[in-house]
């Protein structure tokens, strides 16, 4: 039965790896910031900046992300706690900040990087992200999507009536 056990999670992290692989080729052949597979097939994929496609990854897809790989061009912890709280099994970022690493290793969620940074910074370079000043009081992953799709609408909100 033991043999079983080991059998069975060494066949499921060498899908899991199969899986960020395909995920990390389709980030970067087809230009995109978030590419997500499982069982060998694409479940989501989006190229809009910033938190705003994990958080529609989510609303698409809640259930089908257990057991995901996922491919991300910018991962702080706001997109770690997703990850989490997604419980997808491996993550694969261009830039990932020490915070997120760090949550990843606490979570057992396997990560790789080409680019280890202190802090991911906002849009316009001059601060952090607004979602990892969110992020650095949360510690509950299901908080953190409840917390960081409030301040995506909000942000939004603003965005709309600056604009009219």
């Amino acid at each position: 039965m033991r043999n079983t056990k080991i059998t069975a999670f060494a066949i499921q992290t060498k899908i899991s790896m199969q899986d960020l692989e395909i995920a990390k080729q389709r980030l970067t052949e087809n230009n995109l910031t978030l590419s997500i597979v499982k069982k060998g097939k694409i479940i989501f994929e989006n190229s809009s900046h910033g938190i705003s496609g994990f958080l529609e990854a989510i609303e698409k897809c809640e259930d089908k992300l257990e057991g995901a790989s996922v491919a991300d061009r910018i991962t702080g912890k706001a997109i770690a706690l997703l990850c989490v709280y997604s419980r997808v099994k491996a993550v694969y970022a261009v830039t990932l900040s020490r915070k997120a690493k760090a949550l990843f290793e606490e979570h057992a969620v396997c990560h790789e990087w080409n680019k280890l940074v202190e802090n991911i910074l906002n849009i316009s370079g001059t601060d952090t992200c607004p979602f990892e000043k969110l992020a650095e009081e949360i510690s509950n992953p299901k908080d953190a999507y409840r917390k960081l799709l409030a301040l995506q609408h909000s942000l939004k909100q603003c965005k709309m009536t600056a604009n009219e």
